[in-house]
């Protein structure tokens, strides 16, 4: 009984957590605003995934095709280049 308790109240505290939205950086598809394109034949809730250099290393986001046909940017990560420092 008490573990069922703890695990409520553990998915409870989960579910109000909210990340925060993810800002674009140069490079990004949506710096800038909106592409003038509109992706018409890809279903909504798609994912996009776009990648690019930055200055500390290679960029890696996703993208999920929203309802009005944006794009909402949902994840980056960036990987340091260590190989390639001179």
């Amino acid at each position: 009984m008490k573990s069922v308790i703890l695990m409520s109240i553990v998915a409870l505290i989960l579910a109000s957590c909210t990340t925060p939205d993810v800002e674009p950086i140069p490079g990004s598809i949506t710096y800038g605003g909106q592409p003038r394109t509109k992706l018409t034949k890809s279903p909504i809730g798609s994912l996009v995934h776009n990648s690019f250099r930055t200055v500390t290393g290679v960029a890696y986001e996703t993208y999920v095709i929203q309802p009005d046909r944006s794009l909402k940017l949902i994840r980056r990560e960036i990987r340091s280049d260590f190989f390639d420092q001179n």
